[in-house]
Order: structure tokens, then sequence, then C-alpha cells
């Protein structure tokens, strides 16, 4: 794809791709040493003077990934020339490692790109665990990925999930306020300490039905396993968890109960206030 701006004032190329165009100093040079950045369809290096008028253009096409393209269903639920937002199922991964090199969200996004001719690569935002499904948001190249992951560490990315979880809340709506840090290694998972970082889950209950509870669950801060960590901590433990379940609250389920529901931003080159929700629910 091309980023496009036409200047409307004099200046040196490397401020209006940084400024006015919202680009990092990283992606910056390293499509200045690629020569993908033009004014009026030539290439220019970054002192380049630029005058009130001028076409400034990025190519920002990605490289063709490692892993193999793999075509599969894929349930799209937004997508425009910079983001694409998809439902995850329970059961996949998101992105492939050494050992899993197929049958992950990446491969099945990549093959849609191909079909449909887009030169994307794959840029999470938002990640979930192997068992955790819905919404996962996507950049379609670095320039969006690097706007995206600016809002969401500002806090500006609001997330919803919903969660089954066996036993009752202690209110109807709080704030689970519990520091999470990380076992001793090799062990992958956390728990409440501490010694831990800040953490602190939004909470809400939506239903009641016997022992089980089904909550809206937003993070204020997003520690690995947090919803999780911080569900157990509380003696409800989300149905299914393998990690941080329990034998009762584990039986009868073959993925955890927690879904990626609602995802709240701006976007970063529309300003369109997006609002997104999955398909999928517990």
């Amino acid at each position: 794809m091309e980023l496009k701006h036409t200047a409307q004032r004099q200046g040196r190329l490397a401020s209006f791709l940084k400024e006015d165009m919202g680009m990092s100093t990283g992606l910056v040079n390293k499509l200045k040493w690629q020569n993908k950045i033009f004014v009026n369809g030539a290439p220019q290096h970054n002192d380049y003077t630029v005058q009130p008028g001028d076409v400034i253009t990025a190519a920002l096409d990605e490289p063709t990934p490692e892993y193999p393209a793999e075509a599969g269903e894929l349930t799209i639920l937004f997508e425009d020339d910079h983001i694409l937002a998809v439902d995850k199922p329970a059961g996949m991964l998101i992105h492939p490692s050494r050992a899993t090199m197929t049958g992950t969200l990446a491969n099945r996004v990549v093959a849609y790109y191909q079909k449909t001719g887009q030169k994307s690569a794959f840029h999470p935002i938002t990640r979930l665990d192997r068992d955790t499904f819905g919404i996962v948001l996507l950049a379609k190249n670095a320039h969006i990925h690097a706007l995206l992951n600016d809002l969401h560490k500002e806090g500006n990315l609001q997330k919803t999930y919903h969660a089954l979880v066996l036993g009752q809340m202690p209110q109807k709506e709080g704030i689970i306020d519990a520091p999470i840090a990380r076992r001793p290694l090799p062990s992958l998972l956390r728990y409440v300490s501490p010694e831990g970082k800040p953490s602190v889950t939004q909470y809400r209950v939506l239903e009641q039905t016997g022992e089980v509870s089904r909550l809206a669950l937003c993070p204020i801060t997003g520690r690995t396993h947090q919803l999780r960590v911080h569900c157990a901590y509380l003696g409800c433990p989300i149905l299914g968890d393998p990690q941080y379940g329990n034998e009762q609250s584990r039986k009868g389920f073959s993925s955890q109960m927690l879904c990626a529901k609602r995802l709240e931003f701006t976007h970063p080159i529309t300003g369109e206030n997006l609002v997104l929700q999955s398909q999928l629910d517990v």
C-alpha cells in the first residue's frame, strides 16, 4: 500500500514524514534505505526541501513471511486499507513459532491477503492465548502497527472480555487491584504477589445462574494472563482454564470460557471512533 500526503507548507521531507504523516524514526530510516520515499513520483532523501502542493508518497509494501499461507475460514469483523479485525476461534495460536509453523491465525490471514491481492503483513495489536477466542486487531503495515501500538500503550484501546466463572464475585461490579508476578522459570505462569507489577481489572456481573457467573471484564493494565489470574485469585476461576482453574472448574470443558468481545478505539488515520464486536461469546 501507499501512504500519501499533500504538503501545505515548505520544509524538510523528514519533518513531513514524522510530524505530518506520523511515521516513526525507525520506519523512516528503513524506507529511506529501500528508496521507498517519493516526492511527486521521484525518490528523494530526507533532507529534500518540499514545497507547498508537493505530493509525498511512502511505499509500505511488506515482505513475504517465512511461514506458509493456508486457506481457511476467516471471520472478518472490520477491514479497510489500514486495519483488519477478525474473530479467532478457541484452540488456535495467533502466530507461528519455531515449533509450529502452520495452523495459526497468521497463516490464514496471509492466505487472505494473497487471495485479495493485498501486499500487507501480519501485525497483531491485540494477542490472545491459544484457548481464548474473539476479536484480534491487526495492522496491515508497520506504520499503522506503530500508531495502534501507541494507542494501546496510552490506554486508548478499550477492551471488554466476556467470561464464565465458577462461583460468585464479591460484588455486582468492582475493581480487582492485585499485582501480578511471574513464577520462577521454567514456568510461564503468573500469580498474585506483592512483588508483582501493578495489575488492575474492572468487572461487572452480567448474569448469575447457580454456581456460574457470566462477567464483563475490562483490563485496565495488560499483564500476561491477567484476567485468568485475577478471577482465580478471587476464588472464581474461569471455566475450562487449564492452568489457573481447579478440577471442578475444568470438568467438561475443552477450552476456557473467555472471549475478547469488544474493542473501542479511534482510527489512527481517519479519526473515526470504532466499536468492534465479536460474533462469538461465552
